[in-house]
């Protein structure tokens, strides 16, 4: 959705490390925000993005505008039950709808024969994943690991909306996560580590806290032992901002 930073331009690099050649699409799609949500307000920086994308050696930016993605009388849209009916599927109710309708448009107007997408949006991935194989789309789809800052914060879009202070208390939210994972590895019962990990991101400021989760990393429905692969998911609001992160966490 535009506002490129280091994260968007890893999947560039990954795509480019296949011997691909990229097409890298930017639309802000409004119809994966709620009334409630910052779509007037999320950052645009066309210019910039498309110098970025350049420097990568994208071969072929691809930037729709809202009439040529919904024309007039556009009455179709994509839903995807089990992996988007909780987390940020709750939370945000149509979002995922709204991503799936989207990506499906990009893909049959691009027809890719790989997309990468960042798992730092792990829910989102898992979505794609399940209608991408639902739809019989011959379409490889490549997960490339959360690109994050030197204090371990995600890069986002949105962290640009963070003041100073904000930022600084945002960085409580890898490190809740590095500590549960860390405990769940090492046998700690899940529901106490979970409790733990809000806790602390309620001492640093975050409210509301969505959900701090233990998930299998496939179907995303929660687990109380850790027996399979499995992610920490994490949602919370930080002064205006919500923030999303996840983590891997590996039974020995």
């Amino acid at each position: 959705m535009g506002a490129l930073h280091a994260g968007h331009i890893a999947l560039v690099d990954a795509a480019r490390a296949r011997g691909f050649q990229v097409v890298a699409s930017i639309f802000v799609n409004p119809t994966q925000f709620a009334p409630t949500e910052d779509l007037d307000a999320y950052p645009r920086r066309e210019t910039a993005d498309a110098a970025l994308l350049e420097a990568a050696s994208a071969a072929v930016l691809w930037a729709p505008d809202v009439v040529t993605m919904y024309p007039a009388g556009f009455a179709t849209s994509i839903g995807v039950g089990g992996v988007s009916d909780r987390w940020d599927g709750a939370a945000r109710p149509g979002h995922f709808a709204g991503v799936a309708t989207v990506v499906t448009k990009l893909f049959q107007q691009v027809q890719p024969d790989a997309a990468f997408f960042g798992e730092k949006d792990f829910q989102q991935l898992a979505v794609i994943r399940r209608f991408t194989a639902d739809l019989d789309m011959p379409i490889e789809i490549v997960g490339v690991p959360t690109q994050r800052d030197d204090d371990g914060l995600a890069l986002s879009s949105r962290n640009a909306y963070l003041t100073p202070d904000e930022r600084i208390a945002a960085r409580a939210l890898p490190r809740a996560l590095g500590e549960a994972a860390a405990a769940i590895e090492r046998g700690g019962d899940v529901g106490t580590v979970l409790a733990t990990a809000v806790a602390r991101l309620a001492d640093a400021g975050f409210d509301p806290i969505d959900y701090v989760a233990l998930v299998d990393a496939t179907t995303l429905e929660p687990v109380e032992q850790l027996k399979a692969p499995a992610r920490l998911l994490a949602a919370a609001k930080l002064g205006r901002t919500r923030l999303i992160d996840n983590l891997a966490v590996r039974p020995a």
